[in-house]
């Protein structure tokens, strides 16, 4: 063995842990997110929340990610610690998938049927297709698909090339005597805990174990505790990735590792035990591939079985481990990065946040206009709050989404992306106006003045007309229903009338000399922050349309309703000019 096996070894693999991310990439957009729905109902039940995170893992192909994910989850409060625990516990099941379909390297026969199956003869029609689909196809579905064929081509040219590179080890005797070190069980667990800690990814380690199995030289001795340590290793990634979190966070780090550590000895001491009291023939045996891929599930297997139940006194020992301090329970971090490791969950908790900001707007404004009639200084404080919070979530969520973007997601959540980054800029101008119209009440209040009994009524209808397009906006937003989004549009119409009427009502009391100008002014901006509200409602509602297509042209949108004989648009105009008028 030289050095250019030992950099084919490197670059072999490069080449595997390139290949699990764009597989890993390709399952989680194709998934389209279905394993992530309603994610705080399935992590109730600890033995759902284990399937779940068995699944999960299976999508993302990579336990580490789920791991980072719920850490990330944890502290932004998605998530109590005590539901991760079973997800945490199926991962590790989840995770020796890769083991199985990397175990197939072992097959040997003549026949072609049963040769097709070893990755190593498949794997290039994989790529063949996988490629073809992604220059072919414009569907997002098939494109993730595609990536999932070439990675997985990928992870296997990677799995070969460390194969290769292992192949003189057989007939190197300083190696023969290197693998004696591997004998002692406890330096085997060590060995695998570190090694698996440094390059953060148990399925690689397994990976470069089955490959030198091939060469004959690991024993079942050896192996086994290797495959123990393995699970301690990955627990590395969770426990860097809970550096700067709340201590509900860390404690998801800290059940990963215990029930690690607590998982294999319970399988570590009965193994030594019996190899020195029976003396155990298979212990000398050499290992195959398939053997590791066995031996890897039973142990991950037994472990969860026999813990599964325990999750209460797990969750105990995390809870000693990090005490509770009670300025941490009150930080808790909206949107945190760590969960951008799984694309979709992170579009999940974005759109919550943004349905958050959504209703925040709505009731800032809502309040304002109950402050011109009751103005307080409590009120008043409140709403610039409200305003302070809107400019924060503003930038925390766009911030977010644009990293989010840069990574690749499914198109559905895409669509999402962009949905969100068109409306939080009307979110947060709601509440710009919500201020602008607290002033107004504030300025009424200290001349102790007030609009003359014309303009009041006035005003209040118009204010009925804008409490039920904000209404409106902000539940077709939230729940997405179309058809309710496509009443905004002619009740903003409606709205612009009504100021419209409102102003020229209003020129012809102050040529009567019933209103002053200086009532005048407040008049007028209250009115041209209601016509803004509306407006930005509008915008809101043509997102939510037009999501659903991709397509974010509002002013092409809002010509053609208007201009195009639009029945529906017309027969809800004619609804609200009947119900919101002046003349009454």
């Amino acid at each position: 063995m030289d050095i250019f096996s030992i950099i084919t070894l490197l670059g072999g693999l490069a080449f595997f842990l390139y290949g699990m991310k764009v597989m890993s990439d390709g399952l989680e957009k194709s998934s389209n997110g279905k394993l992530t729905a309603n994610l705080n109902k399935i992590t109730k039940n600890r033995y759902v929340a284990m399937i779940f995170g068995a699944a999960m893992t299976i999508a993302v192909q990579s336990s580490s990610a789920v791991t980072v994910m719920l850490v990330g989850l944890v502290n932004s409060g998605l998530l109590e610690f005590g539901q991760t625990i079973g997800v945490l516990m199926g991962s590790n099941v989840g995770t020796t998938l890769t083991a199985w379909i990397l175990s197939l390297a072992g097959i040997d026969s003549d026949i072609i049927w049963l040769n097709l199956l070893k990755p190593k003869n498949f794997a290039p029609l994989f790529a063949l297709v996988g490629i073809v689909m992604t220059m072919i196809s414009k569907k997002e579905k098939f494109h993730s698909i595609g990536n999932v064929l070439m990675g997985f081509a990928i992870l296997m040219f990677g799995m070969e090339l460390m194969s290769t590179s292992m192949e003189p080890l057989a007939d190197m005797p300083e190696f023969q005597n290197l693998l004696t070190a591997f004998s002692n069980p406890i330096l085997g667990v060590l060995i695998g805990a570190v090694f698996t800690g440094v390059i953060q990814s148990s399925a690689a380690s397994v990976a470069i174990l089955q490959a030198l199995s091939i060469s004959g030289g690991i024993t079942y001795g050896m192996a086994i505790p290797i495959i123990m340590g393995q699970n301690i290793g990955t627990c590395v990634t969770a426990i860097i990735s809970s550096i700067g979190v709340n201590r509900n966070a860390k404690k998801v780090a800290v059940v990963h590792l215990s029930f690690n550590i607590l998982g294999t000895l319970i399988c570590l001491i009965p193994f030594c035990v019996g190899s020195v009291l029976f003396d155990w023939a298979f212990i000398s045996w050499s290992i195959t591939p398939v053997m590791i891929a066995i031996v890897h599930s039973i142990f991950n297997i037994i472990t969860t079985a026999i813990l599964l139940p325990f999750v209460k006194q797990l969750e105990k020992i995390a809870n000693f481990v990090i005490r509770d301090k009670d300025e941490d329970k009150k930080r808790v971090v909206i949107l945190d990065e760590r969960t951008l490791s799984v694309p979709t969950v992170a579009v999940n908790k974005a759109f919550d946040v943004t349905v958050d900001m959504c209703m925040l707007a709505k009731t800032s404004f809502l309040n304002s206009i109950s402050l011109m009639n009751d103005y307080t200084e409590d009120g008043a404080a409140e709403i610039d709050e409200f305003e302070r919070k809107l400019d924060m979530l503003q930038d925390l969520i766009s911030t977010y989404m644009m990293k989010l973007s840069k990574i690749g997601v499914a198109e559905e959540d895409s669509k999402r992306i962009a949905k969100i980054l068109h409306t939080i800029d009307d979110f947060e101008r709601i509440g710009d106006h919500a201020v602008s119209v607290t002033k107004i009440g504030k300025e009424l209040h200290d001349k102790k003045t007030a609009f003359s009994p014309e303009a009041s009524k006035e005003l209040e209808k118009i204010a009925d007309a804008v409490k039920e397009i904000l209404n409106i906006t902000s539940e077709s937003f939230k729940t997405g229903d179309l058809q309710l989004a496509g009443c905004v549009e002619p009740l903003d119409k409606v709205i612009d009338n009504l100021i419209l009427k409102a102003k020229r009502r209003h020129i012809k009391r102050l040529q009567g000399g019933v209103c002053t100008k200086e009532l005048g002014f407040a008049l007028s901006d209250v009115l041209t922050s209601f016509e803004r509200t509306a407006d930005h409602c509008s915008n809101i509602a043509v997102a939510v349309l037009e999501a659903q297509n991709g397509t974010f042209d509002t002013h092409e949108y809002l010509h053609d309703i208007k201009h195009k004989n639009n029945e529906q648009f017309m027969e809800k105009y004619d609804e609200y000019s009947e119900k919101f008028t002046l003349d009454v």
